[in-house]
């Protein structure tokens, strides 16, 4: 039965431009059907199998994915109260909400940190970014690929070689990235690489996963958290099992999407379809005359202005057209996910539902 409080929504047709966006239907079965006892050796070999495929997507050769019951921000923590806080000063590149999350985060355990600020939507000047290490002499670099509240993409190759040249440790956010824009740790000299279930594998919110790179095979990490504690996590991963009871149900969503992207043309062929879906919108913006903002924008999403009526859009979708839409946090600013089901249509009727609100 549904829920009173979503009763004006119709669930089974709704549209999702968010986080998660439309669901594949197969993904969304599995969520229906009863869950598995997970301390069993088919439960296992589920996460040793998962654990082996998200690191083909990512080029982490021999390296490690710890997956933990929690949300993107869950990850986030994890990184910093095991690892940042092992190191002398971190260097955090502050492009919006999620950046600054990481000066959060480095402020809550008292991780001495320089803040590299970005200007809203706009990419890094990496000469500046590069006279900011050779000055601040961090030996840990925090930083989104995308910086999901304003729709900018960072250039991490660029910044893998800084931290490459200086000696820097180089700790990256993908969490809307993934499955969207290309991203090779290997290549990039990423140490860590963090991601979450409901963005770019496009199945529902609860998992998300560290990616450590073999160079930190034999790293010593820190122990300042009972529940994300990394050695913990890693000693029950050799069995192929996590310490905790975890979302069962989403690991069982996450290996059989895992399944499906690597049966369809593996993962560059997913990349080219969401940018083709981001390019396709954009020109839907600039036909309707809404500015998008980013400088060198993700595929992952579109942020975007609307000339009027910002007070009424984001409510109008979901009660006229049983739509989402996310909305920014400027005034006129909303973003539109280009993960998930979706394709040239739903976004033309996204577009014209939005210039008829504009308009009233």
């Amino acid at each position: 039965m549904q829920n009173k409080l979503f009763s004006h929504i119709k669930l089974t047709t709704m549209k999702s431009y968010a986080f998660p966006g439309n669901i594949n239907e197969k993904i969304l079965q599995i969520g229906s059907q009863q869950i598995p006892y997970m301390r069993t050796t088919e439960f296992s070999t589920i996460v040793l199998e998962l654990e082996f495929m998200l690191n083909s997507m990512i080029n982490n050769p021999d390296g490690k994915v710890i997956p933990y019951t929690a949300s993107g921000t869950g990850a986030m923590d994890s990184v910093v109260c095991n690892y940042v806080t092992t190191h002398q000063k971190a260097l955090i590149i502050d492009g919006g909400s999620f950046g600054h999350r990481w000066y959060d985060l480095c402020k809550y355990y008292g991780c001495d940190h320089y803040v590299h600020k970005v200007d809203f939507a706009k990419d890094i000047n990496y000469k500046n970014l590069e006279e900011d290490i050779i000055r601040e002499k961090p030996n840990v670099l925090l930083c989104q690929q995308h910086e999901t509240s304003t729709g900018q993409l960072f250039n991490i190759e660029k910044i893998g070689n800084l931290c490459k040249k200086y000696n820097v440790s180089l700790v990256v956010d993908a969490i809307s990235s993934f499955l969207a824009d290309f991203i090779d740790m290997k290549s990039w000299n990423i140490d860590i690489c963090i991601t979450s279930s409901q963005k770019g594998l496009n199945i529902p919110p609860g998992l998300s996963f560290i990616f450590l790179s073999s160079r930190l095979k034999d790293f010593t990490f820190a122990h300042n958290s009972f529940y994300f504690d990394f050695q913990t996590n890693l000693k029950n991963l050799e069995r192929g099992q996590t310490p905790y009871s975890p979302a069962t149900v989403i690991f069982l969503q996450a290996y059989t999407r895992c399944k499906q992207i690597l049966n369809n043309g593996g993962v560059n062929v997913l990349i080219e379809q969401v940018k083709n879906r981001a390019y396709y919108f954009r020109e839907l913006c600039h036909n309707n005359q809404w500015h998008v903002p980013a400088e060198n924008p993700s595929n992952a999403i579109t942020g975007f202005y609307i000339n009027k009526n910002e007070s009424i859009l984001f409510r109008k979708l979901i009660e006229e057209y049983n739509t989402f839409i996310m909305p920014g946090s400027i005034s006129n600013y909303f973003r539109v996910s280009h993960m998930g089901e979706q394709n040239k249509r739903d976004l033309e009727e996204l577009a014209a539902a939005i210039k008829y609100i504009e308009s009233k």
